[in-house]
């Protein structure tokens, strides 16, 4: 019962501090500023954050890994469920969104998977002041593409600025104007937007404390690993604000955003290995277990998926998806059948 609370909590709580993150991005002119960019990656993963610092604060290094690594790929399931429940016209997701930004978005997913996979080779004992040379690289690396993805969306010198011909009618991020001249239409003024946001921003780091220790115990007495909650039940119960707001966004029509939010939010959770880092004063990424490689490698796996989606644009429909997303969709299937195994 204080799982599945926990998981409604996050639901509720995550739509709340979506909104009301766009209303202040917009209020105060954060939207296209790299700080608004930041807000948003930091208020969208708050459940992670939660889950990563109570992990390691408990010596758990294996269910904070496991959550960010299997957060990732669940993340870019939740693109599945937009293709098939909310594209408007009946075209993929993909043909519609396509854009070099976009290309560069999951270019540095997967570049900062490959650093993951990299500093896991590295020796534990390199480690001083609870850093790790891999989890500032991450850091870094997260901010440099940051900088990047600001400059690519001032324009890029392609033909119409690297959008495809025919994809989304208005600009990518105008559900977030929408968004606010809703709130401005219901009176509801910046100070109590704010209010809206840290009320929010603190229900979902409670929940996200207590939905990790509820699960593990559950089940742990279930029979299931560490590994394998953190990598499926927790990650898909973190995942709920993505899936609700990314439903928001296809249904105004923002399939661009719909996109960038989850490519943002899967580079933002390796910057979390710093912060497990940091707390539990071990260096966690030389710490990992094949399995956690194995979901590095299933989450970069999905987003070239995707990548090369927004290359060849499918138009043809199967089950109301595009072919990227069935492709996806089974090569998800396989890989958790494929940890089930490795786990044991």
């Amino acid at each position: 019962m204080i799982f599945l609370g926990c998981a409604a909590a996050i639901w509720i709580a995550g739509i709340k501090l979506s909104d009301t993150t766009d209303v202040l991005s917009e209020r105060l002119n954060l939207g296209s500023a790299l700080g608004g960019v930041i807000l948003l990656a930091i208020a969208t993963n708050l459940p992670e954050i939660a889950i990563t610092a109570s992990a390691a604060l408990a010596h758990q290094p294996d269910v904070a890994v496991g959550n960010i690594l299997g957060g990732i790929a669940i993340q870019t399931v939740v693109l599945v469920v937009l293709d098939a429940a909310g594209v408007r016209p009946r075209k993929p997701l993909t043909y519609l969104a396509a854009s070099l930004t976009l290309l560069l978005e999951g270019a540095l997913v997967v570049a900062l998977l490959l650093v993951v996979v990299m500093s896991t080779q590295l020796p534990s004992s390199l480690i001083a002041l609870r850093l790790t040379p891999g989890a500032v690289l991450i850091a870094v690396l997260w901010g440099v593409g940051l900088l990047l993805l600001r400059r690519a969306g001032r324009g890029l010198p392609w033909h119409e600025g690297g959008d495809a011909p025919d994809n989304q009618d208005k600009p990518q991020g105008h559900s977030k104007t929408t968004k606010e001249k809703q709130a401005t239409s219901k009176g509801i003024s910046t100070g109590r937007a704010g209010i809206f946001f840290s009320i929010a921003a603190a229900g979902i780091l409670v929940a996200g404390v207590l939905i990790e220790r509820s699960g593990e115990e559950l089940f742990g007495r279930l029979g299931m690993s560490g590994v394998l909650f953190g990598a499926t039940v927790l990650a898909a119960a973190t995942a709920l604000p993505e899936l609700s707001t990314g439903l928001t966004s296809t249904r105004l029509g923002d399939y661009q955003l719909a996109i960038s939010d989850i490519f943002g939010g899967n580079a933002f959770l390796p910057v979390l290995f710093l912060l497990a880092t940091i707390l539990s004063g071990q260096a966690v990424l030389p710490l990992a277990h094949r399995t956690d490689i194995y979901l590095t490698a299933l989450g970069a796996l999905l987003t070239v998926v995707y990548m090369i989606g927004l290359v060849f644009r499918p138009q043809r429909q199967y089950a109301r998806m595009g072919a990227d997303s069935i492709t996806v969709l089974v090569l998800y299937v396989l890989g958790i059948t494929g940890l089930a195994f490795i786990v044991g």
